[in-house]
């Protein structure tokens, strides 16, 4: 039975094509949170981080915050943050692109990057630091185009300086504030 070159040749590219989609789909997307954690780990890897860069619950100060009696505050907060992208490194550094809300309102997002380290067998955030902010935002696309760059740069180069003057990328950290590693917070640079 003769087998005709066009249907060879159409049977090869079928195979070609779903052989490279099968192993695009088991590649790990190195930029995904879903990579390194699944679902529930993930969610409390985020609340953790959330203890961090939200709003604190009433009644919390810095040094309070982190106490259990304000967990459910913080896993309340949840469906209002989201992991845009997020790489860990040859040498364990967690870097991060989330998107919040602005204050405690839904109509505005900003995008915000950085970095930290897992304390040793948890998945408890240790030398938490917020590297930048993007300006706020209606639109989610323009947090994650925006952020995205910023992210993308901050893996590469560690850090986001070359781009601090483009405002309409980073709003902070400015001449105004700066983030403080020791109170996990942003603080007016008139304080230093």
């Amino acid at each position: 039975m003769k087998v005709r070159f066009s249907t060879l040749f159409f049977a090869l590219l079928a195979f070609l094509i779903s052989s490279t989609t099968l192993l695009t789909s088991c590649r790990k997307d190195t930029y995904q949170v879903t990579s390194y954690f699944g679902n529930e780990d993930r969610d409390t890897l985020l609340t953790n981080i959330i203890t961090y860069m939200g709003p604190m619950p009433p009644g919390a100060t810095n040094e309070t915050r982190f106490s259990p009696t304000f967990r459910g505050y913080y896993v309340r907060q949840l469906p209002k943050y989201r992991f845009e992208q997020y790489f860990i490194t040859a040498d364990s550094t967690h870097y991060y692109f989330i998107s919040r809300p602005v204050g405690n309102g839904r109509m505005f997002k900003r995008g915000v990057g950085g970095k930290f380290r897992l304390k040793k067998g948890s998945i408890l955030p240790v030398a938490f630091e917020e590297m930048w902010c993007t300006p706020h935002f209606k639109e989610d696309s323009l947090v994650q185009v925006r952020g995205g760059f910023l992210f993308r740069a901050m893996v590469k180069d560690g850090n986001v300086d070359k781009y601090l003057t483009m405002k309409h990328y980073v709003e902070w950290p400015d001449a105004r504030l700066r983030y403080d590693k020791k109170r996990n917070e942003w603080v007016s640079t008139m304080n230093y």
